[in-house]
């Protein structure tokens, strides 16, 4: 099983939203993969409410079946979609793939 924790700090405008409607808008997309990319067996998204320096906004937590599916999951037409949105909102991004 693989484990792809994303986070992204947010700018404080982008896509005709501030950074809490982005987040919101964010979360909600990524959510709505759910169920729908063959190998995607875990989604979380987490909203951060600590505000602290080092803190990013948006967390994107999920769980899939190999390395091919994580590959298969970036290469979606639905996760795809997404990504112009929240390249869009993000201003840093960080990322971890790992076996478990």
């Amino acid at each position: 099983m693989i484990k792809h924790i994303v986070m992204w700090k947010l700018k404080e405008s982008a896509n005709g939203l501030d950074r809490a409607g982005n987040a919101r808008a964010i979360k909600e997309k990524l959510e709505g993969l759910r169920g729908r990319i063959p190998g995607l067996l875990e989604l979380e998204v987490g909203i951060d409410f600590s505000a602290g320096e080092g803190s990013c906004d948006v967390v994107l937590c999920a769980a899939l079946a190999s390395r091919q599916a994580l590959k298969d999951y970036q290469a979606h037409p639905e996760h795809q979609a997404i990504l112009p949105f929240v390249r869009e909102a993000a201003a840093e991004r960080r990322l971890v793939d790992y076996e478990v």
